[in-house]
């Protein structure tokens, strides 16, 4: 699931995003104060798509990782976390999406790209 999901975005693939995507899946961003205009939460497969795909674009050294013991993303420049990304799969598809892009939490993680 996670690597359809991170081939869709990073190509750009709205309708193939919206295929591994629940019709009510839930994308919550925590940038913390630093980025606070990053911190979001939006519903809706249409509309987490199109974030996925902006993500896509923008970060292409996603990797798939575990994020306690589930499936994740870690985003990554060089050797700088950007984000990690925790999925919830349910029926097949992604269910919900928690991001952390906050970097003081990033960094206490002790996370390396």
């Amino acid at each position: 699931m996670v690597d359809a999901f991170l081939a869709a975005a990073r190509d750009g693939d709205l309708d193939a995003l919206i295929a591994v995507l629940h019709p009510d899946v839930v994308l919550r961003s925590d940038a913390g104060t630093a980025r606070a205009r990053h911190t979001v939460v939006l519903t809706g497969a249409k509309t987490a798509a199109a974030q996925a795909t902006t993500f896509g674009r923008l970060f292409p050294h996603a990797r798939p990782v575990l994020v306690n013991g589930a499936a994740g993303v870690l985003v990554s420049a060089g050797d700088r976390p950007l984000s990690v990304m925790a999925f919830t799969v349910t029926g097949g598809r992604i269910a919900a999406v928690d991001v952390i892009a906050d970097p003081r939490r990033l960094a206490a993680l002790g996370l390396t790209g």
